[in-house]
């Protein structure tokens, strides 16, 4: 998909599930890494992450694009454009945009290896850490007992 073809699918997602004009850009930007896109603040323009539309398509990436609409609008009328804010809660599920996109498949998950195991001696709570505990230190957060690494 090209620069022109981009800026016109968001022009009439904006249109069709809005019912109001998107006047900035749209641009693709291959420097996006862990999210499908982002709205900026101060120029007002959309930025999208390449790499969704080659691994899931068209439909995830105007999922993305009502997403970052949702921010534009809200922002543009003064409303609560955070993912905090009720009004983008709202808006999201109005327009049936996801609150997150789906994870890129191409990149590499570091799953959090739990390499120390302590146990409570009292109430043999379990407690899993990356990183070494002092255990002359700590006690247990249940019961105050002290902890021994298995």
């Amino acid at each position: 998909m090209e620069q022109k073809e981009l800026q016109k699918l968001v022009e009439t997602t904006s249109i069709q599930w809005f019912g109001k004009p998107f006047r900035h850009e749209a641009i693709f930007n291959s420097r996006l890494r862990t999210t499908g896109g982002r709205y900026l603040l101060n120029t007002h323009d959309i930025e999208l992450n390449p790499k969704h539309y080659e691994e899931y398509g068209e439909q995830e990436l105007i999922d993305i694009i009502k997403h970052e609409l949702c921010h534009y609008h809200l922002h543009i009328e003064g409303k609560g454009y955070k993912h905090r804010d009720s009004d983008f809660k709202e808006l999201l599920e109005k327009v049936k945009a996801p609150r997150f996109c789906t994870p890129l498949k191409s990149i590499k998950r570091t799953k959090l290896s739990v390499q120390h195991i302590y146990k409570c001696s009292k109430c043999d709570q379990e407690y899993r850490r990356k990183r070494k505990v002092d255990t002359k230190r700590y006690v247990c957060g249940k019961c105050s007992g002290k902890l021994l690494e298995l």
